[in-house]
């Protein structure tokens, strides 16, 4: 890729940038905006506002930006909470060690790499980007150790700032909890697996279990029903089975359905006039089916933090598949309807939702080839000549080097997050936050194969295997081809950003 490509797309995402600023700093001052970007002030406030008609509401204005620079830590944590003062720290973090890796790349490496070989240099703006690059540098140069200091100082610093930002915030954290008022879920603990008994219910189950153990810190528990539509029809036929067959055992003399219709007494006027041992029985039925209603879910409340934190942790059963604990998650971050799935499933579940995203992942390899046949316009131009003509236009060539091949990749890699969530849903998570973490991994994975391997292979090893004799040449031509794909990655990220 040629610096001019690169400067372009440099060009087209500051422009983009620029006016997504000025766009927010106009839509942020509208009236029916005000529950999108001050939800929680709208919230504390007892009454809201009315906002005359102004000019000034239409004009664009950097001064938020001066109250947001000025907002200090206790702020965002009483009007965010504790995550949103996590993500601001990482965007700290991130512009501390690009600060620090642009000092030293710049003054130090990038030099290196320009003068690396002996050559004849043109003007910079027509130069490729391979040329800043350490493929630029000799073999058995003697200023290669340039580069290992570099990642060095570069490590060091990124691993005592994070030790600093991880004390840091592990000091907030233990502070807000602590400021916190008591939550019920920190003295609660999820129970799955309760294995089943013929003597008795679940429910009496889980009181015997934790009577037993914890006879001095156990307060109550609460069992979790099915509660569905469709479960409350199946147990409402169900019931209304039952009623028939009581009441065709115990009267086989009375009429059938067609006299009912003449003015004979009806199953329900049956029902109502039976005597009190046939409503017992039907009763014991019911009961009966409520019982069987309970799944092997409980919800336990212990009277201290520390015994809810010492039954989450312990081993309850030589079989680990029974009397599984954890902490329960807060009342509106249960995900209910996973908590009906039997815990002897949750392992067929991961396996199945890996193996789907291992072969979403190779499904996204099509996409991504076709992404990198953009940025060689040599072989697009053999595959399609009636684009020929429009590549010698230098403009559009930048573009379509430059700028296009980040975009659509990040197109493409939009419809990641939400399948991820669809896996995460279907391998059991208890929580929603549960999920969304999970979905988080599985996005940071995908990302990391597909925008870093996936298209250096594509890129580069596609356009080397005409040339590798052995397999013991693959690490060589690995090395010599990755730097050519740092034009593509540097376009990503200024794309992405």
């Amino acid at each position: 890729m040629e610096l001019s490509a690169f400067l372009t797309s440099v060009g087209i995402n500051s422009a983009i940038a620029v006016l997504l600023f000025l766009l927010y700093s106009v839509l942020r001052k509208q009236p029916g905006n005000l529950n999108v970007y001050f939800g929680p002030r709208l919230a504390l406030a007892s009454e809201r506002q009315n906002y005359p008609p102004s000019l000034l509401r239409y004009l664009p204005s950097p001064s938020w930006v001066v109250k947001a620079w000025e907002t200090t830590e206790d702020d965002i944590l009483a009007l965010g909470g504790m995550d949103a003062l996590v993500f601001v720290r990482i965007i700290v973090f991130s512009i501390r060690i690009f600060c620090i890796a642009a000092v030293i790349c710049m003054f130090l490496v990038l030099p290196v790499n320009y003068y690396g070989k002996e050559m004849i240099h043109h003007d910079i703006s027509s130069e490729t980007l391979e040329i800043f690059t350490i493929a630029n540098v000799k073999e058995s140069s003697e200023w290669l150790w340039t580069h290992c200091f570099a990642l060095y100082v570069i490590t060091c610093s990124a691993c005592g700032l994070l030790y600093f930002e991880h004390k840091s915030i592990s000091r907030t954290r233990l502070a807000y909890i602590t400021g916190s008022p008591p939550n019920p879920s920190h003295f609660t603990v999820l129970v799955r697996a309760v294995p089943w008994s013929a003597e008795q219910s679940y429910s009496e189950s889980v009181k015997e279990f934790f009577m037993k153990y914890y006879a001095s810190s156990y307060l109550s528990h609460h069992m979790v029903h099915r509660s569905s539509r469709v479960q409350r029809l199946m147990n409402d036929a169900e019931r209304i089975c039952r009623v028939f067959k009581s009441v065709s055992a115990e009267q086989k003399s009375k009429p059938c359905l067609l006299p009912c219709f003449c003015g004979a007494p009806n199953s329900f006027d049956i029902l109502s006039n039976e005597p009190d041992n046939v409503r017992g029985n039907i009763g014991l039925d019911v009961s009966n089916l409520a019982t069987e209603k309970e799944n092997a879910v409980a919800f336990v409340c212990f009277k201290t933090r520390y015994a809810a934190v010492v039954a989450a942790e312990i081993l309850h059963s030589e079989n680990p598949m029974l009397w599984v604990t954890e902490m329960a998650p807060e009342p509106n971050d249960v995900l209910w309807s996973n908590l009906s799935i039997p815990y002897r499933q949750l392992w067929i579940r991961k396996i199945a939702v890996l193996v789907a995203s291992i072969a979403f992942m190779f499904v996204f390899l099509i996409p991504v080839t076709f992404v990198q046949s953009l940025t060689q316009l040599e072989q697009l131009s053999h595959a399609f000549p009636f684009l020929k003509g429009m590549f010698k236009k230098k403009f559009i060539s930048q573009v379509v080097t430059g700028y296009l091949p980040s975009v659509i990749l990040i197109l493409f890699l939009y419809a990641a997050p939400p399948t991820m969530m669809v896996f995460s849903t279907i391998e059991g998570s208890v929580a929603h936050s549960g999920r969304k973490k999970s979905a988080c991994i599985k996005v940071l994975y995908f990302t990391i194969w597909n925008v870093f391997f996936v298209n250096v292979l594509s890129g580069s090893v596609i356009g080397q295997l005409t040339k590798l004799s052995s397999v013991k040449d693959v690490p060589k031509h690995l090395a010599e081809a990755i730097p050519n794909q740092v034009g593509f990655f540097m376009t990503y990220v200024l794309t992405s950003v």
